[in-house]
């Protein structure tokens, strides 16, 4: 991590605190596993796991979103160790984006390395149907703002931040080489809470991107800046902005509670070629 701990902020210096003193441990495990939308009953397959409620942690934001869970595993996954956040906080939500990428930068001060990010997305190209997983190779930010804004930002490095790199190709390699049915793409970040509308979803299928979904991008951002190295898989539960049915929330969840067992297996084998 950039900072170094004669630097931390007092939050962040008893976010540190407690989870040392919680856990017992000095250092947390280096790769770190972030849940999104549908994913949360992954960490039920880490072994020999310890839970705490994000609710505990002094000043981590706890997710509030259907779907998510809210909590921190720590454990192990294809034999490695591994620390898992069950739910994440969207600036949809309220939260700012400090807030959003203030539980990966706590665990980056404890020893993360690298971290698996995973998300929920609407498609927004036909080739691309609901049910494919995505294996994100670069991201568009159009939420409209950046963690790295402000005194925060420049607490963890230098602002100018090279993302030529967002995500770790060596990484993402090794994961299409154990999951080849995985699809190469480019996520793009939205604000919401809504939505696309046709006219949105035409416009950012414009700029590129095969899926849209609205949390993400805030977390490659502050990853990048503390050096971590990052991978990325998303599926996709729709299609976006009228290139399907109307829209709602339960079905997102549902699809992803029929393909289970598939992305559990698909997350495990992504952990295991993490090193």
């Amino acid at each position: 991590m950039n900072v170094a701990a004669s630097e931390f902020t007092p939050s962040l210096l008893a976010t540190v605190q407690f989870l040392q003193q919680r856990t017992g441990q000095v250092r947390l495990p280096a790769t770190l596993v972030v849940l999104g939308s549908g994913f949360k009953d992954f960490a039920a397959e880490v072994e020999g796991s310890t839970s705490i409620d994000m609710g505990e942690i002094p000043h981590f934001p706890q997710p509030k979103v259907a779907g998510h869970g809210g909590a921190l595993v720590l454990g192990t996954i294809a034999a490695q160790p591994v620390a898992v956040l069950t739910g994440r906080v969207h600036l949809y939500e309220g939260f700012t984006p400090d807030q959003v990428v203030y539980p990966l930068r706590a665990l980056a001060a404890l020893g993360v390395e690298r971290v698996l990010l995973t998300n929920a997305s609407g498609s927004l190209d036909p080739a691309v149907p609901p049910g494919q997983v995505v294996l994100v190779r670069d991201q568009i930010n159009f939420t409209g703002t950046s963690c790295l804004v402000g005194a925060a930002g420049r607490a963890f490095g230098p602002l100018f931040v090279d993302m030529g790199q967002a995500f770790d190709g060596a990484w993402a390699a090794r994961i299409k080489a154990v999951a080849p049915q995985v699809t190469d793409g480019i996520y793009v970040g939205v604000l919401g809470p809504s939505y696309e509308t046709p006219a949105e979803a035409r416009m950012l299928a414009g700029l590129g991107a095969q899926v849209v979904g609205m949390s993400t991008v805030q977390e490659v951002l502050a990853a990048r800046h503390l050096g971590l190295r990052v991978a990325c898989l998303s599926f996709v539960t729709n299609m976006s902005g009228g290139l399907g049915t109307p829209l709602l929330h339960a079905d997102v969840l549902a699809l992803a509670e029929q393909h289970k067992p598939e992305l559990t297996a698909l997350l495990i084998k992504a952990v295991g070629v993490a090193s």
